[in-house]
């Protein structure tokens, strides 16, 4: 078998479907996704940080 040559008659088929429905995916994500936002899909994932994280040590015995 050699690199240009398929397998089977259906290789060219299915990497046909797979290279479809990839790209079917890309122009979706690539719709949802605005050029101007600035930031990806995520935004506050740890919540928001309205304010400074305060440690107090342990007070007693």
């Amino acid at each position: 078998m050699t690199p240009t040559t398929p397998a089977t008659p259906g290789d060219d088929e299915l990497k046909r479907k797979f290279r479809e429905a990839l790209d079917r995916k890309n122009a979706k994500q690539s719709a949802g996704q605005g050029e101007g936002s600035g930031h990806g899909k995520v935004d506050h994932a740890q919540g928001p940080r309205a304010h400074a994280k305060m440690f107090r040590r342990k007070s007693g015995g």
